[in-house]
């Protein structure tokens, strides 16, 4: 056969390994997901994947998470030249339908590529995600019913105020959230969570001040709610401070909660706050991503 002919055959076969293998600068490489603490979005939202690459962000692709915690896809085919210029990845909150080029504001988890761009830790932490990983967060609550003028119903009440002082105060301290995520308030009596309703400031009223349940006399300008009418008592209940998406996917509460109280004490009156206790660092979602050439 002629010399030239085999180095021809040579070449190309050589170039057929490289393409198959995702080599090459022109090839295409593969990234992998591997993610813990997502939970399943329903049918209205999925997660998106997207590598920066030079300040830009590239989607990766979309997947769900089913209702054990397993993703639906966790290899992804991207372009290697993306590949080797990227500089961090980011996990975002998307919706199921409808044509969206860019990434939304919610952003759940991201990290940085190491210097070889072959993998990245993912952290709510991260300046690209939430940018705090809400350990310093803080809160207590107590019963009272202030929108009713009974005296012994303030078992139906949870408000998360702090009056030590004689004068209402905040009693959660929590950091600022990124466009796009809200905080929420919930009771969980008899196994149901109920939203107690959402804020973006402990100092403020929320989102339905007293409550569709509360009573006749106004609510104090703060996050709470009273549970009159009907009547439901919380003592031997959960609360829970948790940080929702918004808009929200879910009536239920979304999988980032970083405050707790696993049984209401049948304590009542400004005298006696129930603590929060902080499980952000245990309770929120990690990941990793790695790049396979």
């Amino acid at each position: 056969m002629n010399r030239k002919l085999i180095t021809s055959l040579t070449v190309l076969a050589a170039a057929a390994t490289l393409a198959a293998c995702g080599g090459g600068d022109d090839g295409d490489a593969t990234l992998r997901v591997q993610f813990n603490g997502l939970e399943d979005l329903g049918a209205t939202s999925v997660y998106e994947g997207w590598m920066v690459v030079d300040g830009t962000p590239v989607t990766t692709g979309r997947f769900t998470i089913n209702s054990a915690g397993k993703p639906s896809q966790t290899d992804f085919i991207v372009p290697r030249a993306q590949a080797d210029r990227a500089t961090a990845f980011v996990l975002t909150i998307e919706p199921a339908t409808g044509d969206v080029p860019a990434a939304s504001n919610q952003h759940i988890l991201a990290g940085d590529f190491n210097s070889a761009r072959t993998s990245a830790t993912l952290s709510i932490g991260h300046a690209a995600a939430f940018g705090n990983d809400f350990s310093s967060a803080r809160g207590s609550f107590f019963l009272a019913t202030p929108t009713s003028a009974a005296t012994d119903d303030n078992d139906q009440g949870i408000w998360f105020i702090d009056p030590s002082s004689g004068t209402m105060q905040p009693s959660l301290t929590l950091p600022a959230l990124p466009t796009g995520w809200v905080y929420e308030g919930w009771v969980v009596v008899n196994g149901k969570p109920v939203s107690t309703g959402r804020f973006s400031s402990a100092s403020g009223a929320d989102s339905d001040m007293g409550g569709p349940a509360a009573g006749p006399l106004g609510a104090p300008p703060f996050p709470g709610q009273d549970f009159i009418n009907p009547a439901t008592k919380l003592p031997g209940g959960m609360a829970v401070i948790s940080i929702e998406p918004q808009p929200d996917n879910s009536a239920a509460p979304f999988t980032l909660k970083p405050l707790i109280n696993t049984n209401i004490a049948n304590l009542v009156g400004g005298s006696n706050p129930q603590t929060l206790t902080n499980q952000a660092r245990t309770n929120a979602p990690t990941g990793s991503v790695s790049i396979i050439r």
